[in-house]
């Protein structure tokens, strides 16, 4: 096996997470803060290096609110454009055919121009920076508060699936998702929406109705 030092190559494991419930005005709703509350309990032993959201509020508010559960408010969140909410990749419809519903290619395409348009170049700007193992010889823990779509963009390049395979991957607002890269190695998706640090009444929020449990 090929050694971190040998490589001048450290891990990078990679923390996922959905923002809280949204209220109408764009930011968290009271249940929201809850949640992120929760998150950020779950997240307090991580030894984290960076805590990475996006320019909505939502995503902004749940990671202050994570930082704050943290104790001694480091490391500070950043905002970053690429963690953001648009569609990474909108997928020709050949490509879908045979498994995405029509209802559903043609929901992408009536999105918003600024939620498809600049998709594509913030979605490989995400892989730059969050994705795969890092310079130097310590390893790296981060946090990416984010959005559903960004989410199941990232566990899809894990999983090494085709681009439009991102569709149908969905994530209960602030469950969490962790993935390793290692170097030399594939990287490995270790946890998947997970919501057990939520209570009974927090879970499942921001998803579709047939898949709560």
């Amino acid at each position: 096996m090929t050694s971190t030092a040998a490589t001048g190559m450290a891990s990078r494991t990679l923390y996922l997470a959905r923002h809280g419930d949204a209220s109408g005005g764009g930011g968290l709703s009271a249940q929201g803060r809850r949640q992120a509350a929760f998150l950020g309990e779950r997240l307090r032993g991580v030894s984290l290096s960076a805590i990475h959201h996006g320019p909505q509020a939502r995503t902004r508010e749940t990671a202050e609110i994570v930082a704050a559960q943290r104790g001694d408010g480091e490391p500070a969140p950043g905002v970053c454009e690429s963690a953001g909410d648009y569609v990474p990749y909108l997928p020709e419809h050949r490509e879908v055919a045979s498994g995405l519903p029509e209802a559903t290619w043609e929901w992408l395409l009536r999105l918003p121009e600024r939620e498809r348009l600049p998709g594509p170049e913030l979605a490989r700007d995400a892989l730059r920076r969050f994705t795969g193992a890092v310079p130097g010889s310590v390893a790296r823990h981060e946090l990416v508060v984010t959005h559903n779509f960004v989410i199941g963009w990232l566990v899809r390049e894990a999983l090494d699936a085709p681009d439009w395979r991102w569709i149908g991957l969905h994530h209960a607002d602030a469950a969490l998702s962790i993935i390793h890269y290692a170097p030399g190695r594939p990287s490995s998706l270790i946890v998947y929406n997970d919501i057990r640090h939520l209570p009974e009444e927090l879970r499942w929020t921001g998803s579709p109705p047939g898949l709560r449990v």
